[in-house]
């Protein structure tokens, strides 16, 4: 009754749904754990926001790595800018997707140590090559506000560490790679500032991170279980189909094949 499943065309479409369903199931995991990591990370997020606010010292220092737990950490930072070393990160967003530059500027620390800050984004000029106009930041001794970030790599970002960039211009915002120009020991990582707020509101400071959304993934997750449960069903489907077509016809082939009586 089911030796047609022995036919190429059902051989195929078997091993298609055998292939389909635990890709599918896979996918929907992927999904999933999406999902948790967004949780965790907006978990993190609210937890490391509302923590008090601590010495940027005591979180960094020159070679160090900033671990996930202290992403987002609010620190405080006391010192004198240094604007004769400041560069502008290219090709970053506004808050409204304008593409600019981010202004990062080292601050010497008082007590000693630099560490750098990501003071906020800026239009940027006529030309690729042209340096931006910068507003000055305060003057002398000043202590500062900020979110604590690890240093970018293009392993985490995706952003390609370009050459030959002009002066003062540089892709990732990095303590390595400036502690090397400024040849004195940098904090890793770098400050995120969030005050004292520019008075004229530039730079554009960055905005918090978004603890509030966990994005599509868990939709997508149900998505991809859904049609993983839909596949077998489907295929069951087809199968009562073609047994049901297949008797049909063999039952039209035997009435055509009866002898008909002979007509008086």
């Amino acid at each position: 009754m089911y030796r047609f499943l022995l036919t190429r065309q059902w051989v195929i479409l078997t091993l298609v749904a055998l292939v389909l369903v635990p890709t599918m199931v896979e996918l929907g995991f992927w999904q999933f754990h999406r999902h948790e990591h967004r949780v965790a990370q907006n978990e993190l997020i609210t937890k490391n926001l509302a923590a008090a606010p601590a010495p940027v010292s005591r979180l960094t220092s020159p070679g160090h790595t900033v671990p996930r737990s202290d992403y987002w950490r609010t620190v405080t930072a006391t010192g004198t800018f240094d604007t004769g070393h400041e560069v502008v990160v290219r090709r970053r967003t506004s808050r409204d997707d304008r593409i600019g530059f981010l202004v990062l500027t080292p601050l010497d620390l008082k007590g000693g140590g630099t560490v750098l800050v990501n003071r906020g984004w800026v239009p940027a000029a006529a030309t690729q090559e042209a340096y931006p106009e910068i507003p000055a930041p305060p003057r002398g001794e000043v202590t500062v506000t900020g979110r604590l970030k690890a240093d970018e790599t293009t392993g985490a970002s995706g952003i390609k560490d370009l050459a030959g960039l002009p002066d003062r211009q540089v892709m990732l915002i990095n303590s390595a790679q400036q502690a090397h120009l400024l040849a004195r020991p940098v904090l890793g990582g770098y400050l995120e500032l969030t005050g004292p707020a520019p008075a004229d509101g530039s730079p554009e400071t960055i905005a918090a991170p978004d603890d509030s959304s966990i994005g599509p993934h868990m939709a997508y997750a149900v998505q991809w279980w859904l049609f993983a449960a839909g596949v077998p069903v489907g295929w069951v489907v087809l199968l009562r189909r073609e047994k049901r077509d297949r008797e049909e016809a063999a039952k039209a082939s035997g009435s055509a094949a009866e002898p008909q009586p002979a007509s008086a």
